[in-house]
């Protein structure tokens, strides 16, 4: 018996469209759900900026999706943010801490840090469009991760609202 030529086209197409079917279950999947609108007021201590850093950072702001906390070795794809507080002041001659986070965050392709290639979005730009009071908690709670969160609603950080900064902090 014969099978016609278009049956096995045919079974040929199913075959492949359930293999990758199958192969497209396997990727691990990632749900993503809409930005959690972050209630923000003047009156807000630099604990309440750490804490509501923190999950800035896990969701809305999407850092953990390429940066780690407290991981080592040779495959991670951006630098672990663990004791970021103490390197930041270090990393860039002439800025302390503060004017270091805020230019990683506002314009994070100024500096790489070495090893490492750049990659990381702008997050007070769309599609993350983090406000500056939200990026005031992110760098507090970035300063409670081996340092002392010191940054307070009332602080000025530099490239927020367009400010430029010069080196020297």
């Amino acid at each position: 018996m014969r099978i016609p030529l278009i049956v096995k086209i045919g079974a040929l197409i199913a075959a492949t469209t359930a293999l990758y079917t199958y192969i497209g279950q396997l990727v691990p999947q990632k749900e993503v759900a809409p930005p959690v609108v972050v209630e923000m007021s003047a009156d807000m201590t630099t604990d309440d900026l750490v804490r509501i850093g923190r999950g800035i950072a896990e969701g809305k702001g999407l850092c953990l999706t390429c940066h780690t906390v407290g991981k080592s070795g040779t495959t991670l794809r951006f630098p672990d943010l663990a004791g970021i507080a103490t390197r930041a002041g270090e990393r860039v001659a002439g800025f302390d801490a503060l004017t270091y986070m805020a230019q990683s965050i506002y314009h994070p392709d100024d500096y790489i840090v070495p090893g490492y290639n750049p990659g990381m979005p702008a997050i007070d730009k769309p599609p993350i469009g983090l406000t500056d009071d939200e990026i005031k908690a992110v760098i507090a709670y970035l300063q409670s991760l081996g340092g002392e969160a010191t940054i307070t609603m009332d602080t000025s950080v530099p490239y927020a609202d367009g400010k430029p900064v010069a080196a020297g902090g």
